[in-house]
């Protein structure tokens, strides 16, 4: 299947979806949420994909969180917890064919696009970010959620569990 994007970021790139949707990760990749969890759970102040539906399921907006202006109170720990993106872009994390980052990414990559040498990078992006985890596991009392809230805000927008 190709996917053709038009959205205000993005015109007229296609990929082709040659995996099943939510199937056949990298070995390494084992995120814990999937992206319609993530936004039914508050990414991003409900702002991030909200001219994007076209691109993936419809069933990935039926419970998300979105608001027609950026909105701490709709991510999940009620905080600003995001950089712009031009400070991405101007902090070099932006890649291309995925003009809004990490995010983007995963989205494309769950949904069955592929891109080796792209999914490397993330991957590893995302592997990376595992560190944040073991910090909140180290510094806060088991189900205290109000500890280290932009830590999970954070793990929650690269698909880490943030209730841990």
């Amino acid at each position: 299947m190709i996917i053709i994007v038009n959205d205000k970021m993005q015109q007229g790139y296609c990929y082709e979806l040659t995996e099943p949707e939510g199937q056949n990760f990298a070995p390494d990749f084992k995120p814990e949420l999937t992206p319609p969890q993530m936004l039914e759970l508050g990414v991003f102040e409900g702002k991030y994909l909200n001219d994007c539906r076209n691109e993936f399921p419809l069933t990935w907006f039926y419970n998300a969180k979105t608001a027609p202006q950026s909105s701490p109170e709709i991510n999940c720990f009620k905080l600003k917890s995001r950089l712009s993106l031009q400070e991405w872009q101007k902090r070099g994390w932006i890649l291309e064919p995925d003009v809004r980052g990490w995010f983007q990414w995963y989205c494309r990559y769950y949904y069955g696009r592929r891109i080796p040498e792209i999914d490397k990078i993330q991957i590893k992006r995302w592997r990376a970010f595992a560190r944040h985890a073991a910090q909140i596991r180290k510094n806060c009392p088991v189900f205290d959620y109000d500890c280290r809230p932009r830590q999970r805000q954070a793990l929650l927008q690269w698909a880490y569990n943030p209730f841990i």
